[in-house]
């Protein structure tokens, strides 16, 4: 059993770099909208609503730390992952990868993921489905 497929805003710095992961995430079956750099992250969090918000590891450290909050504000129940960080001691972030976690790992973390709407692969197994 597959989790929901999600709308996921996808934040980077790096065109490339989001361009790899954000292929892996629309092959999955989720939709993605891609940002380039903090300032248009926090644009579209601000005109459209997400399932989940992912801040990738070309986001400057400052970015990671502080557009979890910024999310938080305008969408209290969007979930936020960061890659490239220790997010467990984050109030504002719901699950973070390893720095070089790859692509499937941070698939995993999603699938491993309880967010609003979704019914993650765990929870659909722990229900006998």
């Amino acid at each position: 059993m597959k989790a929901s497929k999600l709308k996921i805003l996808y934040g980077e710095s790096n065109a490339e770099a989001q361009a790899a992961t954000a292929g892996a995430f629309e092959q999955a079956g989720h939709t993605v909208e891609k940002a380039l750099g903090r300032k248009a992250v926090e644009a579209a969090f601000s005109k459209g609503t997400f399932d989940l918000v992912v801040l990738g590891p070309t986001l400057s450290r400052n970015d990671r730390h502080h557009l979890p909050y910024a999310v938080k504000k305008v969408q209290a129940k969007v979930s936020v992952l960061v890659m490239h960080a220790d997010g467990s001691r984050h109030p504002y972030v719901d699950a973070c990868t390893d720095t070089g976690a790859s692509v499937e790992n941070v698939l995993a973390r999603i699938e491993a993921m309880k967010i609003a709407g979704t019914a993650p692969m765990a929870a659909g197994a722990a229900a006998g489905r």
